[in-house]
């Protein structure tokens, strides 16, 4: 199982420039894939430095499938460039004039990237944060697409694709296994989600610029002079901006931690808070104004949690063959699926 000491630390460290003091260390996240396959020697291993004089960085080690030495060296980069051109991110550390390294260290190999240790890390997420985390995405869309800065890598918020927050692909395998009554429905769904996509394909062809890609209160800090900002690229990609800023809106409105006394509407106000957040920075063209209603309504209706995670989820309800609650549940994702002068 991999391990590191003080002493592979300080080494890591000393190659990229940094000689303060180690006093010790905390493991902040630590992943071994060795738990599900023997034979895999994939890591992730996230550790905060501490340093004599009470400063801090991080350090990630990572052998991971999906992660090259060119990407960690492009997500770094992306992160660099909205720092020096304003956006409050940790300092990239560099080895060598890069950003990564791959590094042997007991026996595994292992890309390493060192970056400023930021404290203030966010809570959770209230009207005032919502607001502020928009106009960052903007801002950081902004640098983006000045830059024209591409990271080649998938990421968890592009609509056309399997993404974190909406799954027509699950609700689509019970397409040979419902009742005739349930059918009817499940048809008519189909059908009008295939109508929405297709109002919405000029964004799949459109241009795809680097994004974060998963701005949650738990990767954003706040400075004491109020301002907000980001760490941990590991998300980093390519994606529409437009399709980011609605996907992250909605994601900012429901997966975030929030205030203890926040109501469901006071979540859904989170949504229009941040929104405007956004388009104060960065306006929502007339064309993209007209496709929110659609873009919205199917990430509504096919929700993941919904069609796949809740114990009373839609899948788990069709899988106990309990016909009864999954018509209820077509229902409703026909009703959510309802967009003024809608086709």
């Amino acid at each position: 199982m991999f391990s590191v000491s003080l002493k592979d630390i300080e080494m890591v460290l000393h190659d990229f420039g940094i000689f303060k003091k180690v006093s010790s260390y905390i493991e902040l996240q630590c992943y071994n894939y060795e738990n599900e396959n023997q034979e895999l020697k994939y890591i992730r291993l996230i550790c905060k430095v501490i340093f004599t004089d009470n400063s801090a960085v991080v350090a990630r080690f990572r052998n991971e499938a999906d992660v090259s030495l060119g990407l960690a060296e492009a997500q770094g980069s992306f992160a660099e460039l909205l720092r020096l051109n304003g956006i409050s991110c940790p300092l990239q550390y560099k080895t060598d004039g890069l950003f990564a390294k791959w590094y042997t260290i007991n026996g595994y190999k292992v890309i390493v990237t060192v970056e400023e240790f930021m404290a203030g890390e966010l809570e959770y997420v209230d009207m005032e944060i919502a607001g502020k985390t928009g106009r960052l995405l903007a801002r950081a869309h902004n640098i983006s697409e000045k830059h024209g800065f591409h990271v080649r890598n998938k990421v968890l918020f592009n609509p056309f694709k399997e993404n974190d927050l909406f799954s027509f692909r699950h609700f689509n395998t019970m397409s040979n296994g419902l009742p005739e009554r349930e059918q009817i429905v499940f048809h008519k769904i189909v059908k009008k989600y295939n109508d929405y996509m297709e109002i919405l394909s000029p964004l799949k062809s459109g241009p795809c610029y680097a994004v974060q890609g998963d701005i949650s209160n738990c990767n954003m800090y706040q400075l004491q002079n109020g301002c907000l900002g980001i760490f941990d690229f590991n998300r980093c990609g390519d994606n529409n901006l437009y399709c980011d800023a609605v996907m992250q809106a909605v994601f900012e409105s429901r997966l975030m931690d929030y205030p203890v006394n926040y109501t469901e509407k006071d979540k859904d106000i989170l949504l229009s808070v941040f929104l405007e957040g956004y388009q104060s920075e960065r306006p929502f063209n007339n064309t993209q104004k007209e496709m929110f209603p659609y873009l919205y309504a199917v990430i509504n209706a096919f929700w993941s949690v919904d069609i796949i995670w809740d114990d009373k989820s839609l899948l788990k309800e069709y899988n106990r063959k309990n016909y009864d609650a999954v018509h209820k549940w077509l229902e409703e994702i026909w009703k959510r699926l309802s967009v003024p002068d809608a086709i």
